[in-house]
């Protein structure tokens, strides 16, 4: 028996800023803008090689973060598609890759990286010590423990110092 290999891409969806109230994307929707963005690009050949191992396998509505996969073989049609997905939901957005992994695990670990780095991106731009608190509170209220003791450790007094 042969083993399946799969590659697994990482992306964020980001509508345009005029929309105060984003729509609620589901994976179907998603799926579908794929499909037809591979059809654009890559004419049937392309959506014959993607069309079986295609697959939205995680969707955070709230991050507008999902995960995608595609069979090895033919990843990089997907890949090169994405960029030209205009439209979810009606309403204009792009798809931005953040990573390309052989595991969902990797793209996790990817993920919790990127999320880490964007959260500490939020703490900077705090303008008062008041908001630095209320976003510290937020962050801790919705992590682990251990994830606390990793984000909170050792950066919490250079944060608390600028």
């Amino acid at each position: 028996m042969v083993r399946l290999r799969n590659r697994y891409l990482l992306c964020e969806i980001i509508f345009d800023e005029r929309y105060a109230n984003y729509p609620a994307v589901v994976s179907n929707d998603i799926l579908s803008e794929i499909k037809n963005a591979v059809v654009h690009t890559h004419g049937d050949y392309g959506m014959g090689a993607v069309q079986l191992g295609l697959n939205v396998k995680y969707l955070n509505p709230h991050t507008q973060i999902f995960i995608v996969r595609s069979r090895r073989s033919s990843y990089k049609i997907v890949w090169t598609s994405l960029p030209f997905v205009n439209k979810l939901c009606k309403k204009i957005c792009k798809i931005n890759t953040l990573h390309c992994g052989g595991t969902i695990r990797t793209c996790q670990k990817f993920l919790l990286k990127y999320q880490r780095q964007q959260l500490s991106g939020v703490l900077l731009k705090c303008q008062s010590d008041e908001e630095r608190k209320a976003v510290k509170e937020s962050i801790l209220s919705c992590t682990l423990k251990e994830d606390t003791e990793d984000f909170m450790g050792e950066d919490e007094e250079d944060i608390d110092s600028s």
